[in-house]
């Protein structure tokens, strides 16, 4: 064990164990960061496939941390085990940047890879390989930084896992904002693509960086053996305590203080008494995925409602998934403030705000947060557009001819003039829209053959009281992501072919609509392309400025000068409610988060007795994986017509677990492992001390006195 140095109080070896987990960290969101757009981009799969394959890597990074803590506390050790895993981390990082080199398959230089499963198989070995060095070096890092305090230096301990958990947080925030700004870098050898090796190269390069940085300060850190297979111990422990009290089940037998007791017969006191502490502890746990599964939805549930809303704050645009960050801003933020400032202020009242206090308090403020957040989907949901449901059709009618005309439905009638449109779509019951007649005047009515879908919006595009088309929308909700839907109708007789942003509409017949691409906000420009413009007439035109949520029908005629003219339609108005709307629901939640896993992390290193500290943190970082699991039982379960409701459903739910944990937690003694085990050992020492005073006594006399 080395002598540690101090600098400030603090132990100087914890500064490399901080530096070393800030570049861990932006190594994985780093790479995180990419994942679902690589898969989806590169290797082609489409949403579902790559969503799948992306929360599969993440709870396999959750699941691993077990794996990693007993090697740690059975076998390596916590410092030969970082060594060891993050080289296997590394490797993956590198593994999965060379895996997206398109040069490395593309034979042909056409710019795609001539065989993807190379990619494929690469990318899977890189991310197995990362997942067990991200889950296995988890719990062994904040236990090691624990491990470097001596004895009276709690404060100085408490703080450190405040300013670990910034480190996470500084590291996550810096590398999600820089890794996306390296993908969209133009790179590569024969033909030049989205720059993935270099955004994936750069994670990889700060993990070998954490590594050398970890291995640095080895001559200063406080290193403890590990002491034998302590899971098996545990293990075998418990199972015959439980073996032994049922075999002495009957009452005949004195009842014992606790039932690990029963294993007295087989074990000594130091173990039964450290999986107490252990147990206990655990059993504090059972409630906290909950915590969990309302955190997680940041990523899910909250992206998705910012995608419903106006991303447009002041002279900044911000995208929905950027809203995340708001999150690690915040943290970066508030520990400080709360370290510094809310926690003294609340020692200086007199309240004793305990470890379990600051947990249930933490909880309160995550299910205030989705309360926030339903109340903020009602006011989105108040604008959104409604869709057609069950057996009900929506139509919209679009005039694109010279002259005006009437339509005739069940009960209604509208009169569009020449390039114009209803200015909604009209609902109705697919079984009782029997008949659609068109007419203009002088002329006669024509009947329209309503072949319609149920559930869907259709555009009835007319241009003469003979002439029409009945087209279905595709578009049964706001478009993903926030992004915009664009398609074009075409009033020529001929077939063109039209490039808006890199995204190409082939073959617009006359008369008749292409289908919705979809583009981030901003004003979009677009080529349209036919033999028979003049080339004196201009090809190029521009969108309007695209906000968030929207779609638009472009119709494309001809003016009487020959040249084009390009109208624009409304299909779905822009989203109103702005994204601002969302930083209290963040705010309060990473409040939540500070009290709640800050306090977390030291509570399980301080609670946990020296030989199974890194079991213990990998039993914390256990809960996150079953909260993300609740997620998909509630979500897939529930079925929520309203969104609101269901955010309301968690916040409750969270609200009843707060409740039970803090009657958990009133019974809860706080116990120091160190002072316990210290007593074993001085029990131990008068124990040998009494054999040995035995030992005189008990020597034969010599031959001489005899």
């Amino acid at each position: 064990m080395s002598k540690s140095r101090n600098c400030f109080g603090y132990p100087l070896s914890i500064f490399f164990i901080v530096v070393n987990e800030f570049c861990e960290r932006f190594s994985y969101y780093g790479m995180r960061a990419l994942l679902v757009l690589y898969f989806r981009n590169f290797i082609g799969w489409d949403d579902d496939l790559s969503t799948a394959i992306y929360h599969t890597f993440v709870a396999l990074c959750y699941l691993t941390p077990i794996l990693g803590a007993l090697i740690a506390d059975s076998w390596l050790g916590k410092f030969k085990t970082i060594i060891s895993l993050s080289i296997v981390y590394t490797i993956g990082q590198a593994v999965i940047s060379v895996s997206s080199i398109n040069d490395l398959t593309d034979h042909n230089h056409d710019g795609s890879p001539d065989s993807l499963p190379v990619h494929v198989a690469l990318s899977m070995i890189g991310l197995v390989l990362i997942a067990l060095g991200t889950g296995g070096i988890k719990p062994c890092v904040s236990a090691f930084g624990g491990d470097q305090f001596e004895e009276g230096q709690e404060k100085q301990r408490n703080r450190f896992f405040s300013i670990f958990y910034l480190a996470i947080n500084a590291g996550s925030l810096i590398s999600t904002i820089i890794t996306p700004i390296l993908r969209v870098q133009q790179c590569g050898i024969h033909s030049q693509q989205a720059c993935y090796p270099l955004a994936f190269g750069v994670p990889a390069a700060l993990m070998a960086v954490s590594l050398i940085v970890f291995v640095l300060g080895s001559r200063m850190y406080k290193k403890f053996q590990p002491q034998g297979n302590i899971m098996g111990k545990v293990v075998k422990c418990i199972g015959f305590a439980i073996k032994n009290r049922f075999r002495h089940r009957s009452k005949t037998f004195p009842k014992r203080e606790h039932w690990l007791d029963w294993a007295k017969e087989k074990y000594d006191e130091r173990l039964i008494s450290q999986i107490k502490m252990v147990t206990k502890v655990l059993f504090l746990y059972i409630p906290l995925p909950m915590f969990w599964a309302l955190f997680d939805q940041q990523g899910s549930r909250w992206t998705l409602q910012a995608t419903t809303m106006s991303g447009r704050i002041g002279a900044i645009e911000i995208q929905p998934d950027q809203m995340q960050t708001v999150n690690a801003i915040l943290i970066v933020i508030m520990v400080p403030i709360v370290d510094a400032v809310v926690y003294p202020l609340i020692a200086k009242c007199g309240f004793n705000f305990t470890s379990l206090k600051k947990m249930t308090v933490g909880m309160f403020l995550a299910s205030m947060a989705f309360v926030v957040a339903a109340i903020v989907q009602v006011e989105i949901d108040k604008t959104l557009p409604v869709f057609p449901a069950g057996n009900q059709v929506q139509i919209k009618v679009l005039n694109i001819g010279n002259g005006s005309m009437t339509i005739h439905f069940p009960g209604e009638t509208v009169t569009l003039d020449q390039m114009s449109q209803t200015n909604e779509f009209t609902t109705f019951d697919v079984d009782k829209l029997t008949s659609i007649n068109i007419s203009s005047p002088g002329s006669v009515d024509t009947a329209v053959t309503p072949n319609l879908e149920k559930g869907h919006r259709h555009t009835l595009l007319v241009w003469a009281p003979n002439h029409y088309r009945l087209v279905k929308d595709g578009l049964n909700q706001k478009p993903e992501k926030g992004e915009n839907g664009i398609r074009f109708v075409s009033t020529l007789n001929q077939v063109l072919h039209i490039t808006m942003s890199g995204k190409v509409y082939e073959n617009v017949t006359s008369y008749s609509a292409s289908k919705y691409q979809f583009f981030p906000s901003g004003v979009k420009e677009f080529t349209i392309n036919s033999t028979e413009i003049s080339t004196e007439c201009p090809h190029s035109f521009e969108s309007s400025n695209l906000e968030f949520g929207s779609a638009y029908t472009y119709v494309i005629r001809r003016e009487n000068s020959g040249c084009l003219e390009v109208k624009e339609f409304e299909d779905i108005p822009p989203n109103t409610v702005n994204m601002a709307l969302q930083i209290p629901q963040y705010f309060l939640l990473t409040c939540g988060e500070v009290v709640f896993s800050v306090t977390g992390l030291e509570f399980s290193y301080s609670q946990a007795p020296s030989n199974m500290k890194s079991v213990l943190q990998a039993g914390w970082l256990l809960t996150v994986a079953v909260g993300n699991i609740i997620v998909l039982i509630v979500a897939g379960a529930g079925h929520f017509s309203q969104q609101w409701a269901e955010y309301i459903l968690f916040a409750g739910l969270l609200l009843v677990v707060c409740v039970i944990f803090a009657i958990m937690a009133r019974f809860y003694t706080y116990v120091n492992p160190a002072e316990i085990e210290a007593q074993f050992d001085e029990d131990e020492k008068k124990k040998n001390a009494a054999k040995n005073s035995l030992y005189p006594m008990l020597e034969p006399a010599p031959q001489t006195k005899m």
